[in-house]
């Protein structure tokens, strides 16, 4: 039975507030409403799926900007161009590396680690990770392809000095691919489904080394305004109820979005989204000391892979700020 899905009772709460309080400078448009710029990774799925599910009637505005991944919304957050990212644990450990991070992670999206992959071209003959020694591998540095090819190899008894690394873009990386100038790429998402479609096969996967822990960053000068606060909690409230709305009937619909945006047919769309959400259903949570603690692994990991130079204590950019607003809007 098709469900009623209701605009949130946060919402009353945020038109109160945002009608009296002010965010930082930039944080408010002509008309007094608070706007939130958010960035998004491959394609803007967050803003296609609040459409989708009649949930993008925000009494605020939102800003979607479009990155190639994490780090790069990490940076704009850093630099004052962004006041919200997604991304996975590892973006986050390397924007803060300097020791001065003005961004803290306020909440924990669950996700399907699925679509993170080493791909070997088409006509390769490589068919295992252990067969990457001495080849030149590329991948999408500071992210969870960094983090789960460092993995991988040593899963397989190798080490990173035991293949030629090249950091490179997904779309570099995968002209790189079909070229012959990398023989394997760890990537993620739109970038492996893109590999597969030219003839790339799987050698490894991330699936099992990541934690599927995805993280909703912001910056300190949106987390000093009540009113941004309160916008960003009931827009993640949102995306987390819209989520619901696509497994209670709404899967093949909702394929129809994703594989004219990656375009993927809409079978293998379809696919995709029912075995991710089969192996771990998407879901917004807020911040807990177990995520904090996965988090500290992965920093653990890169600064034993001498990629972080000294150790990283990453509880000093998690808040449980956002934490009441947000369970309150979730519950609603």
């Amino acid at each position: 039975m098709r469900r009623t899905w209701r605009a949130l009772p946060l919402v009353g709460l945020l038109i109160a507030v945002l009608s009296s309080c002010g965010g930082p400078a930039g944080a408010e448009d002509g008309g007094g409403t608070v706007t939130l710029r958010v960035g998004a990774t491959g394609w803007k799925r967050e803003e296609a799926l609040l459409k989708f599910a009649h949930l993008d009637d925000t009494p605020y505005q939102v800003r979607w900007s479009l990155f190639q991944g994490g780090d790069k919304q990490l940076e704009a957050v850093r630099a004052g161009a962004l006041d919200v990212a997604s991304s996975s644990e590892i973006p986050p450990v390397f924007a803060a590396a300097d020791g001065k991070p003005n961004f803290k992670v306020v909440a924990v999206q669950r996700g399907n680690t699925l679509n993170q992959e080493v791909v070997a071209p088409k006509g390769s003959d490589i068919t295992s990770i252990a067969q990457l020694k001495g080849k030149k591998v590329g991948y999408v540095k500071n992210t969870t392809a960094h983090y789960f090819l460092y993995e991988l190899l040593k899963q397989a008894g190798l080490g990173w000095e035991d293949i030629t690394a090249a950091p490179l873009e997904p779309d570099k990386a995968l002209a790189a691919l079909n070229g012959g100038s990398i023989d394997a790429f760890a990537g993620y998402g739109n970038a492996i489904i893109a590999a597969h479609q030219q003839g790339a096969r799987t050698i490894g996967s991330g699936r099992d080394i990541l934690s599927g822990n995805f993280l909703w960053t912001a910056s300190d000068e949106t987390l000093g305004s009540a009113a941004e606060r309160e916008a960003l909690a009931d827009l993640l409230a949102r995306i987390d109820q819209a989520y619901a709305y696509v497994r209670d009937g709404h899967q093949q619909e909702y394929a129809k979005v994703v594989a004219t945006a990656t375009h993927q047919p809409l079978e293998e769309a379809l696919e995709e989204f029912e075995e991710g959400e089969a192996q771990r259903r998407t879901e917004v949570q807020t911040v807990t000391a177990k995520a904090t603690a996965s988090e500290q692994t992965v920093a653990d990991s890169f600064q034993e892979l001498g990629a972080l130079k000294q150790p990283l204590k990453v509880s000093a950019f998690w808040t449980d700020r956002l934490n009441s607003p947000l369970r309150k809007a979730l519950s609603s």
